[in-house]
């Protein structure tokens, strides 16, 4: 942790934080996909039948879960290599093509598929930011992208998208985290707490994914919902799900650029720093040039 404990007062870390507001803060997953549809998810929504809900939410569960250890067990360990974006929205785009040639009953096959391909890509992104996907505590930060759908009017007035979504998550996330980094930490020591801390490690993941999947599934009901609306053609599954892979994309690079800042300046510091951030206060902060 740096001396001055304000990343405000950095102007690369300043432009860095600027940059997660903005996309951390964008409108939600469900308002740009009722642009996307040209009428409102309820729409949608009343045309689902009853048993589709549930069938769909249990669907992203084991969706969830496989993603997170097919996906991550699977990219490579390179902290700081740059992330591949435009090939996992390519990868999502086919992926929802295929499924949505079969309409609900391609969902059971396609989601698993695309949620792989998303979780990748946040995995990709969280490497890109400088985090190694080897460590547990980075894994759950990568599971934990699926809960955040962006701003919205639900939202406390006095709470940002994202840090209500992270409140939300906290009893669950926060206690997981601090479990995964202390078991990560003793790693070199004897084999039997090594293995009591892979067994421990696996269940705090399990609630986890258990508790981002509820959220997530209401997303991915609303989606569903958006591309059963009569206006929208064949293409409908593949842009939907360009338009998925983009905003996870941009919340995974926004949570990962605040936890690469937290593990410098303090959770508290950054949090002070956003909110002023988003109340306006910092606007001038000089914008980050990329290399």
């Amino acid at each position: 942790m740096t001396q001055d404990s304000d990343p405000l007062q950095h102007p690369a870390d300043a432009a860095d934080l600027k940059r997660a507001v903005a996309l951390l803060e964008t409108p939600s997953i469900t308002a740009r996909m009722a642009a996307l549809a040209g009428a409102p998810i309820e729409f949608g929504m009343s045309k689902l039948p009853k048993f589709a809900h549930e069938r769909i939410h249990k669907i992203v569960h084991a969706a969830l879960h496989r993603a997170a250890s097919a996906a991550l067990s699977t990219v490579g360990d390179a902290p700081s290599k740059g992330a591949s974006t435009k090939t996992h929205k390519l990868a999502a785009a086919v992926s929802g093509a295929a499924g949505g040639f079969f309409g609900m009953a391609g969902l059971a096959v396609e989601l698993p598929v695309t949620t792989v391909i998303m979780m990748r890509s946040v995995a990709d992104i969280a490497r890109s930011e400088g985090f190694s996907v080897s460590e547990p505590w980075v894994r759950a930060a990568c599971v934990e992208v699926f809960a955040f759908g962006g701003n919205s009017k639900s939202d406390d007035a006095a709470e940002s998208g994202y840090y209500a979504s992270r409140g939300m998550l906290s009893e669950l996330t926060k206690g997981a985290t601090r479990e995964l980094v202390h078991l990560a930490g003793h790693r070199g020591a004897h084999e039997l707490t090594q293995a009591y801390a892979k067994k421990q490690t696996a269940a705090w993941m399990a609630k986890l994914i258990d508790t981002v999947a509820t959220r997530f599934g209401i997303v991915i009901t609303e989606k569903t919902a958006a591309q059963i609306v009569p206006v929208l053609g064949a293409a409908t599954a593949a842009t939907m799900n360009v338009l998925f892979t983009n905003h996870y994309q941009d919340m995974a690079r926004g949570h990962f650029i605040v936890k690469r800042l937290e593990l410098r300046y303090g959770a508290q510091a950054v949090e002070r720093a956003y909110r002023r951030v988003q109340a306006g206060e910092a606007l001038a902060l000089p914008e980050r040039v990329e290399g």
